[in-house]
């Protein structure tokens, strides 16, 4: 990573402007930071807000010989495995649920010991904390590297399937299943975790019809692990790539999300292509289904 980025207790601000004094840095205070600090090879900057970040090519040396032990008290950037479950094991996250056009999609990635360790040097981290382009980078270092599965849906089978659960999270329980079911058999993994559902019988009812009988553990914030890490930059990169071949298809950029800017796209998917083109690029159980109709008719 280029940037270290943290949070720290304001308290401690004083002691950190001044052991940088000590060690040679030179101090300015731009907007919105308490202060600025450089120093040959090392930028280390803390906002008003208590973020700090670090650059540059003495980064890794200044965090772990000063910043983790004297200031963030934690070793989690210079031994991220400390803390972190290394048994084998399968994690499994989606993307999509709550777009509009696009697929929903469903990942699923298994590790062992030196695959989490792999992963962890990687960078892995949930996806909603990356931008796309990152995203498409790392999904491309992990999908040959490590087994895994990938459940794409696109919204004709989307809209199909949801007419046939009549509930997005029972659609989903089906999705976690089947990635699960897929990697069970390509590696022997008997463990799983996975975000936790508000109804946790609902993966566990899926896996039981496959005959499933594994070690699911549901969890919230599951997403921290770094194979699960792993499974929602999967899954958010076979989102983007889906979203983008829709557009090609539509003609036009369909945007993320359920925004007004995706009903103005939407009012032009049906100007330009028809009354049931919707049904194509989108989700139409989505009340943006409703307000686009509205628009329209």
């Amino acid at each position: 990573m280029n940037t270290f980025v943290a949070t720290i207790d304001l308290s401690l601000a004083s002691k950190l402007q001044n052991d940088l004094r000590e060690q040679g840095f030179e101090l300015t205070r731009p907007p919105y930071t308490i202060f600025s600090a450089q120093k040959q090879g090392v930028s280390c900057t803390l906002y008003t807000s208590g973020k700090i970040t670090v650059q540059g090519k003495g980064k890794d040396d200044f965090i772990a010989y000063y910043l983790e032990p004297e200031i963030l008290k934690s070793l989690a950037y210079t031994y991220p495995e400390i803390g972190v479950d290394m048994t084998p094991h399968i994690g499994v996250d989606e993307a999509g649920k709550g777009d509009f056009f696009g697929p929903l999609c469903i990942a699923g990635v298994q590790a062992d010991e030196e695959g989490i360790k792999k992963l962890l040097s990687l960078g892995v981290k949930d996806s909603k904390r990356m931008n796309d382009k990152n995203i498409l980078t790392l999904a491309a270092k992990i999908r040959p590297a490590f087994a895994h599965s990938i459940i794409r849906i696109f919204p004709l089978k989307y809209n199909e399937l949801y007419n046939n659960f009549k509930n997005l999270n029972r659609l989903l329980a089906w999705g976690h299943g089947t990635a699960i079911g897929e990697l069970v058999e390509k590696t022997g993994c008997q463990q799983a975790l996975i975000d936790q559902f508000a109804d946790e019988s609902l993966v566990e009812n899926a896996l039981k019809k496959k005959n499933l009988a594994i070690q699911l553990t549901q969890r919230p914030r599951a997403e921290e692990d770094p194979v699960v890490a792993a499974a929602s930059i999967l899954a958010r990169a076979a989102f983007v790539e889906g979203l983008d071949s829709l557009s090609k298809e539509a003609g036009f950029e369909l945007p993320k999300g359920a925004s007004d800017k995706v009903i103005e796209a939407g009012r032009k998917v049906l100007q330009t292509l028809g009354g049931e083109s919707l049904g194509r690029f989108a989700k139409l159980h989505f009340k943006t289904y409703n307000d686009i109709l509205s628009l329209n008719f």
